[in-house]
């Protein structure tokens, strides 16, 4: 269980809030973990009964459904969703796609999605990469070509979260070819179009419960009011969110390594060899004391960022040094609580072999590390 009783961002009723968050998980997501990992896939009824238990999407205004709530209340089921060991795709609708909504779409966009996504009725996705463009954005091929009054669009996108079951599609296309970033927009696409089709569920190392999907976009006509914001701002608006998904990714990642630590610390205390218990051996104290220093260290920082952002203070080079620092540290701590176990953390039954698995991603996806650095380079 994370303690949090140093925490200096969370007050009495973000505690209640997190009690009811790790209840639910206890009752809904965790006996499910081992059905959905084979599967491929969340079933939609835990969607439902995430947004029954309003855990989607707290930060939505009343006036669209939600609870009007800060950022700390996503952090806190961030938090616990990844110390479950748990990857659905809940955190992408709450913490990305619900403020794309909020912030750029029309009054009937949000009349028309934002109850349903906090209801869990609509399952959203956020379409970025192609099979040829990753963390450069500017590359996208897909475009959405103008047609009386429709957009017309072409092209496919890979490696999308919630891609099986997304209902609504946020599809990042080229409205002008030739004006490079100025001409990137997000365009809605709804899953019931004609030509929009969907590809395989991705065969992935790890986080095998989200469905990261092929999508496919074959002369698929929407109505130009499907246009997310401005014609042409695409980029920007992308930009200008990325540092909450970027913290939204740190904060995953510290809790996955506490997560892991913790199941280290509790392995090695109860297996024992050479007539004592494994954590007795001096390498293992020293490896759990570092280990245990860096994320006293990383919980601080987290804390500090998280406050940040809340005063809207929180830079792009911020947030990608956060993400930068909280995903390494997690694969540190993950690789070392896998080896603290032995041949036993080679075996699937034990919670430290997916913890390692999913956490391998974590520094690839929403910017890779190697991109973390350059755009912290930048600010030098």
């Amino acid at each position: 269980m994370l303690q949090t009783d140093t925490r200096t961002v969370y007050d009495e009723d973000l505690n209640v809030f997190r009690d009811q968050v790790r209840k639910f998980f206890e009752r809904a997501l965790t006996p499910n973990l081992d059905r959905w990992e084979e599967e491929g896939l969340v079933d939609r009824a835990f969607w439902l009964a995430c947004g029954e238990a309003g855990l989607l999407c707290p930060t939505v205004p009343a006036e669209y459904g939600g609870l009007g709530l800060d950022f700390r209340y996503n952090a806190v089921i961030d938090e616990e969703l990844s110390y479950a060991g748990s990857s659905a795709g809940i955190t992408l609708q709450s913490d990305i796609v619900a403020d794309y909504l909020v912030n750029y779409g029309s009054e009937e966009q949000k009349r028309q999605w934002l109850p349903k996504m906090v209801s869990g009725e609509a399952i959203t996705a956020i379409a970025m990469t192609e099979p040829g463009t990753g963390s450069d954005l500017q590359g996208v091929r897909t475009t959405a070509r103008k047609d009386g009054d429709h957009y017309v669009v072409n092209g496919s996108k890979t490696y999308i979260t919630n891609g099986q079951n997304a209902d609504l599609i946020i599809v990042v296309a080229k409205t002008d070819p030739n004006a490079g970033s100025k001409g990137i927009s997000l365009i809605l696409v709804e899953a019931t179009r004609e030509g929009f089709k969907r590809g395989r569920n991705l065969d992935k190392i790890g986080q095998n419960s989200a469905d990261t999907s092929e999508l496919f976009f074959e002369d698929v006509r929407v109505p130009l009011a499907n246009c997310l914001g401005e014609e042409g701002k695409g980029f920007v608006y992308l930009m200008s969110q990325l540092p909450q998904e970027r913290l939204g990714i740190a904060v995953s990642g510290q809790a996955g390594a506490q997560r892991a630590f913790d199941e280290a610390a509790k392995f090695t205390k109860e297996r024992r060899a050479f007539g004592q218990a494994v954590f007795e051996f001096q390498n293992t104290r020293f490896t759990m004391a570092g280990l245990k220093a860096k994320l006293q260290a990383g919980w601080a920082h987290l804390d500090w960022c998280i406050a940040r952002h809340l005063e809207g203070k929180l830079t792009a080079a911020e947030a990608s040094a956060a993400k930068l620092f909280h995903t390494e540290l997690q694969w540190e701590v993950c690789d070392a609580a896998l080896q603290l176990h032995g041949g036993a953390g080679y075996m699937n039954e034990y919670p430290i072999a997916r913890l390692w698995r999913d956490a391998r991603v974590q520094r690839i996806y929403g910017g890779t590390s190697e991109i973390m650095k350059e755009v912290v380079a930048r600010t030098i």
